[in-house]
């Protein structure tokens, strides 16, 4: 499945993801794709968590939250299903969510920067 969702048109080489992604197979294919892994890694089974790999891993979560709120907030729109009938309306009452989410947010960063 990995093969169809990463893009090698995509101009970023990175790829984020969190620990279920990252296995020998998915890293060795990444690496031959020519994308470089920047997938969580694992905490050692009944073992603390090296500082190092904390660090690298908490580096990565600053940028992965970026996407992850987006996400979290058109679920909390649509509740996990878009209810419509055909691919087109789907396809438009999602781009409409975007739509919204993109002005709240630029409405928020408009207040912030009107406080500041």
């Amino acid at each position: 499945m990995r093969e169809g969702l990463l893009d090698k048109t995509n101009t970023a080489s990175s790829v984020w993801a969190d620990t279920a992604y990252r296995s020998k197979a998915n890293e060795d294919f990444m690496e031959k794709q020519g994308f470089v892994s920047k997938v969580h890694r694992k905490k050692p089974h009944l073992k603390p968590m090296p500082r190092h790999i904390q660090k690298s891993n908490a580096g990565k979560s600053v940028i992965r939250s970026r996407v992850e709120h987006v996400f979290a907030d058109q679920k909390s729109q649509t509740g996990l299903f878009v209810r419509t009938v055909g691919i087109t309306r789907a396809t438009m009452r999602i781009g409409l969510a975007n739509i919204v989410y993109n002005m709240r947010r630029f409405l928020f960063l408009e207040r912030i920067s009107a406080n500041a």
